[in-house]
């Protein structure tokens, strides 16, 4: 059974950083793309950034780039998504999920998905 579990949500202050974490289970990892996508109250569930099987290829939104960054580590399983310099737009419930391919940003290129993290940045 495969599993993604994200953590590292919160609360923060506008221009704060967060650090979000998905730990992968129940699959091989490194066969893998992942990412993170995003979905704020009343929107629809939006890219926000993924990476390549081997961790040297990725993309981003134009929304959040050069503010956060993805990596991975295949040794653990884990996918990160570093936020800096966040603002009240960011705040959302972030997914991550995983896809067989690289440069998937659209939901249905996604297989596998996590129940969601809260971000919530106040101004």
């Amino acid at each position: 059974q495969v599993q993604l579990v994200e953590s590292g949500g919160g609360l923060v202050q506008a221009g704060g950083s967060l650090r979000l974490s998905c730990a992968a289970s129940g699959l091989t990892f490194s066969r893998y793309a992942m990412g993170w996508l995003r979905q704020a109250p009343g929107k629809e569930r939006e890219f926000v950034a993924t990476i390549s099987q081997g961790g040297t290829i990725t993309y981003y939104a134009d929304s959040v780039k050069g503010r956060f960054t993805i990596s991975r580590e295949n040794a653990k399983n884990t996918v990160y998504l570093q936020m800096n310099n966040l603002k009240p737009e960011d705040t959302a419930v972030y997914y991550c999920a995983a896809a067989p391919t690289i440069g998937a940003i659209r939901q249905a290129n996604y297989t596998y998905w996590g129940q969601g993290t809260q971000v919530t940045v106040s101004s």
